[in-house]
């Protein structure tokens, strides 16, 4: 599982030098599939640094790709959302969606579900493709095509342009989820990865809010051009997305690779722009010997990919994924429809306005567990179903506090902070067991598979609830019940999964996989070796470095 990083084409000092003439041997293939780049076999000690050397290189690969990701994942999530606040939009006037395009309460729903339907079904593809070609340029890809069918949805007429744009929109976005989750293992050990996954999911919620925030305004521009206030929304988002699409290809930085390796050109890259190493110098040889504690070159194949398919750590996890994501994103979809609900005297904006609070407490919620959650890692089942609890006692307030119109809205609050920790800590649980059980591709078909098929949840709760069900959608002080209950049914099953996932590890394991291809052994592969390229990160686990203790600087060799 080659993470071996670092591009040091440019390396400062005799000591770098040093490093790379006794540690460093480059492959014979630099595009060798399942590699990242790198290869080396060396069997050299790897070199020692203290935490503070490490820490501060970590930073720097942040500054690079956390502000990227985030950015990306803000206004892919707004364009894929947007057309939920946009059923709301506008109303009095007769503008909203389903006036303007004469939708029936079954075409809103089918077309809010085949965005996922496609979305499950390249899901798998895409990231395998990304896990072959350059991560970046995939994922600029994604991007770029993201935006150009955003800005389409300006010219949707009817329903039946509105369903094929969803379904498009579902292509196009495959693999950019769990793509992003794949990448980060190329920088990052999986013990780093949850935080970072939480730092750019928080775009989504604030994409949540904002869309909410900023939809106000469009309702402003009603009319201006031409167009009403959705088609503005739409259009803006969109076109932004194509400009973000582009300036990725010149802000990602591509796969790392062995220090003093030089990057082979493929065929498309020579029309593309290159973009800066993510590290140079002694930075990356520093990165180098710290991946390698825990990265090995292997390359895979089919069968490999095969092993995946048949591990049984794969479907507890897709389990939870499905219940979270599910009422993830109904209520993102729904959440102003159920405000509307709550009190029919809201107007649109007032309605807009009120949507954007639950994406902040979303927000909240990742930046206080999701660090909490790596620092004990070992029990991310009592984090994760924690929060779930949280959400199926907002679900329960939304659906019983029917005297007090503000106490049913604190209910989804509740929702909302119990949402956001769930998604990261289910996705970095996945990079931790297949990164070590089945290396390169386990972690790019597993963080795809749980979200491809986890977004089976999506489609129940677009597609099935709310405007989906007329029963359950008629007026009346029971609105909506059947499809809260249906939700806390999906998120019961969350859980269970959670500590079903749990037990089965502490029987069986995670040793691993002897299928795997070149599954010689190997000191990587050997829990000393494990054990020890946890040892830098010993004191950031448990209470250890927790404010109120002082701890002495590390040595090099902690």
């Amino acid at each position: 599982m080659a993470h071996d990083p670092g591009q040091a084409q440019a390396l400062a000092g005799d000591k770098v030098a040093r490093v790379l003439t006794s540690d460093s041997t480059p492959p014979q293939n630099g595009n060798q599939v399942g590699n990242q780049g790198g290869g080396s076999s060396s069997r050299a000690p790897i070199q020692e640094y203290s935490i503070e050397r490490v820490e501060k290189v970590y930073r720097k690969l942040d500054l690079r790709i956390i502000p990227a990701f985030w950015v990306l994942y803000f206004l892919s999530s707004a364009i894929r959302s947007n057309i939920g606040i946009a059923q709301t939009m506008n109303t009095t006037a007769g503008h909203d969606l389903a006036s303007v395009l004469s939708l029936s309460p079954r075409d809103t729903s089918t077309a809010l579900a085949l965005f996922y339907v496609s979305y499950v079904l390249f899901d798998l593809p895409s990231n395998l493709i990304m896990s072959r070609l350059s991560p970046r340029v995939w994922m600029a890809r994604i991007v770029f095509a993201v935006g150009v069918t955003g800005t389409c949805f300006t010219a949707v007429n009817d329903a039946w342009s509105l369903k094929l744009l969803r379904f498009l929109l579902g292509v196009v976005t495959a693999g950019m989820w769990p793509g992003m989750a794949y990448y980060l293992t190329l920088f990052y050990p999986p013990s780093r990865t949850g935080k970072r996954i939480g730092m750019y999911f928080t775009a989504s919620q604030v994409s949540a809010a904002v869309v909410g925030l900023v939809s106000a305004g469009f309702q402003q521009m009603d009319g201006l051009g031409g167009l009403v206030g959705f088609r503005w929304m739409f259009l803006v988002y969109g076109l932004c997305g194509v400009v973000l699409g582009i300036s990725l290809l010149w802000w990602l930085p591509d796969r790392p690779l062995a220090p003093g390796e030089q990057r082979a050109r493929s065929w498309y890259s020579k029309f593309l722009p290159q973009s800066p190493e993510a590290l140079k110098g002694e930075d990356a040889v520093v990165h180098y010997h710290d991946l390698r504690r825990v990265y090995h070159a292997r390359a895979w194949n089919m069968k490999d990919l095969w092993h995946v398919l048949i591990d049984w750590r794969l479907w507890p996890l897709v389990l939870m994924y499905f219940g979270v994501v599910g009422v993830g994103i109904g209520t993102q979809l729904y959440g102003s429809v159920i405000i509307a609900a709550i009190n029919p005297a809201f107007t649109g904006v007032q309605v807009s306005l009120l949507f954007a609070p639950i994406w902040m407490m979303d927000f909240c919620a990742i930046l206080l567990v999701t660090p909490i959650s790596d620092r004990f890692h070992r029990h991310r089942a009592i984090f994760f179903s924690a929060a779930v609890c949280i959400q199926i006692a907002g679900l329960l307030t939304v659906t019983f506090a029917l005297e007090n119109p503000w106490a049913r809205y604190g209910g989804l609050l509740m929702v909302g902070f119990g949402l956001g920790p769930t998604v990261p800590i289910c996705m970095t649980w996945t990079n931790e067991i297949f990164q070590r059980r089945h290396r390169e591709v386990g972690v790019a078909a597993a963080s795809a598979l749980v979200s491809g098929l986890g977004n089976l949840g999506s489609i129940t709760t677009t597609y099935a609830l709310y405007t989906g069900w007329p029963e359950d959608a008629a007026k009346g002080p029971h609105q909506y019940r059947k499809s809260n209950f249906t939700m806390i049914g999906i998120l019961c099953m969350s859980i269970a999964s959670s500590f079903v996932m749990t037990a089965l590890l502490q029987i069986f394991g995670n040793e691993p996989s002897k299928k795997i291809t070149s599954s010689t052994s190997s000191a990587v592969d050997s829990d000393e070796y494990l054990d020890g390229a946890a040892r830098r990160e010993t004191q950031q686990r448990g209470f250890s470095r927790m404010w109120w203790n002082k701890v002495s600087k590390a040595s090099p060799h902690a």
